[in-house]
């Protein structure tokens, strides 16, 4: 069948990253099963934010257009292999006067490895407000995180190649990022700021934009919860995985635009943590929030 995307006409970003253009766009197998591909024989396993995404596209192709996802609720079964081309198959749940939802089942070789409920919303006028505002210094005037690094941390730093070519996202801290004290020695508050960005221009329409946030939004989550115990993410005593993760979208934006991340880590306990995030553009207006508990086990 054909591509739902003219590739042609976006724009990649420079260097070497996986093709998140080219992973956003499913191929429909059949009525309302699609196929996915990492486009990344590298990587060890299929990032998260790449399951959510995928699984979030499946189900907003079967949603007429004009609805727009505002809610999903992911649960990750197993690592996925990023060699393996993942099917997902689209269960039509309800399609109501103003809200449809749908659940993707996520499947390699027959075996689930993540399942989504989404919740799209027919647009419609409301109530307005959000809690708080949050604002940073602009990203053009902070440094790429590599020019950032102070010199007795960059023996420290071998993630970070690992994290540019298997990751296709943009990123740059307002604030020291907790990681680079914890290298020193030192325990900070569970709490961390990033602008982020999809590393490549993706196409306007609104599914694509929304999912291109899906993969963002897996980014550094989990760690805030581990900044208060002086350990992170890539500690070898340290066994992680994501077990589940939610999204709220209030309101359309482009995910391939700088956006404020904010993210707390609201508490660890009996092996496990839970984070939340919060989205914010550039003159502070809440656009989306997040939260994820994964596995924390710290072996002996």
């Amino acid at each position: 069948m054909s591509s739902s995307l003219e590739l042609g006409a976006i724009d990649p970003a420079p260097g070497p990253h996986p093709p998140l253009p080219r992973i956003l766009d499913l191929e429909e197998i059949d009525t309302d099963l699609f196929l996915g591909r990492t486009h990344n024989d590298e990587a060890v396993r299929i990032f998260g934010g790449q399951a959510v995404a995928q699984a979030l596209v499946a189900a907003g192709r079967t949603v007429p257009p004009e609805r727009r996802a505002h809610s999903l609720h992911g649960y990750f079964i197993h690592p996925g292999n990023p060699r393996a081309p993942v099917v997902f198959h689209v269960e039509r749940v309800r399609d109501g006067g103003s809200f449809t939802t749908r659940t993707v089942r996520a499947t390699q070789r027959g075996v689930a490895v993540f399942v989504l409920t989404a919740s799209f919303h027919r647009p419609e006028p409301g109530f307005s407000h959000q809690l708080t505002r949050s604002t940073a210094l602009p990203p053009e005037e902070l440094p790429a995180f590599e020019d950032s690094i102070p010199p007795d941390h960059v023996d420290h730093t071998a993630w970070l190649p690992l994290m540019r070519a298997n990751i296709a996202i943009d990123f740059r801290f307002p604030e020291e990022y907790p990681r680079v004290a914890i290298a020193r020695g030192e325990s900070r508050p569970p709490r961390q700021r990033a602008w982020v960005r999809t590393l490549d221009r993706l196409p306007d329409d609104p599914l694509t934009q929304a999912a291109g946030f899906a993969y963002v939004s897996d980014m550094f989550l989990l760690s805030s919860t581990l900044s208060p115990h002086g350990i992170t993410v890539d500690d070898p005593r340290l066994q992680h995985a994501s077990l589940d993760h939610a999204i709220w979208l209030h309101q359309e934006f482009r995910s391939d635009e700088w956006h404020l991340y904010e993210q707390e880590g609201v508490w660890t306990g009996g092996g496990r943590g839970l984070a939340r995030g919060h989205l914010y553009d550039r003159d502070g207006v809440l656009v989306a929030s997040t939260t994820q508990e994964g596995l924390l086990r710290l072996r002996a």
